[in-house]
């Protein structure tokens, strides 16, 4: 079949990012423990090197695959989860899905291709089953935990104690005690639940969630002598912490953004005002002075 010359650029274009998927999907799979799993990921890597076949009849030619993208989405999966990985590049292909459709009245099967492209591959990713995401509750509870105790206790601190190396360590202090309460926690209560989460890896993930958490939140006091400036620099990465755990929340278990970024956030600020508020209203009603 005859096409013209910028429906060929686009085409070359779609086989070129169905190669490059192919050799993605191929490499995770090579890496996963999970037999299931990679038998999952071959299975999508047929569907696209099908469909890069699929192009080719049209295009007439063999196309490179994008060794850039291989290698970014590939060590993407690796760091933060091929669940992560895949769906974040499987979500910048809509616009891929926008220019199929404008092909429609051109190529006679694109249907067929774009049919592929929206059910079966979504229905396999679907399908994958990654440990982390299995026990993103605990790290939710941890996370979430030490927010907004270390955001109102620093806030709280900061005022009362105006002592960088003090708030510092009063705040280690505390985030600790806690992380090691909530892992506590965490056991119990997966332990008395009907699930398939292992009580200890749950109080492990709820723990480290919680100590990252509190280190980041921590570490301005420990760099500069600056309180006021440490507790803005606190709060701001709170609000990055929050965003950044939001957002692979959202694309590896497609929830939405907006609504629990905000929630989070509102809740860790909120928090941390109010106990600005009492450490002043304590300090006044002591008369401390550090």
């Amino acid at each position: 079949m005859e096409i013209d010359e910028s429906t060929k650029r686009q085409v070359l274009a779609f086989q070129c990012n169905e190669i490059t998927e192919y050799h993605i999907y191929k490499r995770l799979a090579r890496k996963i423990n999970s037999p299931e799993n990679a038998a999952i990921l071959d299975q999508i890597a047929e569907d696209e090197q099908r469909h890069y076949h699929a192009w080719m009849k049209y295009t007439g030619q063999e196309v490179q695959p994008d060794r850039w993208k291989i290698w970014k989405f590939y060590l993407i999966s690796r760091i933060f989860g091929f669940t992560f990985g895949i769906k974040l590049m499987e979500g910048g292909e809509e616009s891929a899905q926008e220019n199929y459709g404008r092909l429609a009245g051109v190529i006679p099967d694109i249907e067929t291709l774009i049919h592929d492209e929206d059910a079966h591959e979504q229905r396999l990713i679907a399908m994958l089953d990654e440990e982390r995401l299995r026990y993103a509750g605990s790290v939710v509870l941890g996370l979430n935990d030490a927010l907004v105790e270390l955001t109102g206790v620093l806030a709280g601190l900061t005022l009362a104690l105006q002592n960088t190396r003090l708030i510092a360590l009063s705040g280690l202090i505390t985030g600790i005690a806690a992380s090691l309460s909530m892992g506590a926690s965490e056991y119990l209560s997966t332990r008395s639940e009907d699930t398939q989460k292992h009580p200890v890896r749950a109080a492990v993930y709820t723990g480290i969630a919680y100590v990252i958490t509190v280190s980041l939140l921590i570490l301005p006091y420990m760099l500069f002598q600056s309180y006021y400036l440490d507790l803005a620099i606190s709060m701001a990465t709170a609000v990055l912490i929050i965003a950044a755990f939001n957002y692979y929340i959202s694309v590896a278990k497609d929830e939405p953004f907006r609504k629990r970024f905000l929630e989070m956030a509102g809740l860790s600020l909120g928090v941390a005002a109010f106990s600005f508020g009492i450490g002043f209203l304590i300090r006044l009603w002591l008369g401390v002075e550090v």
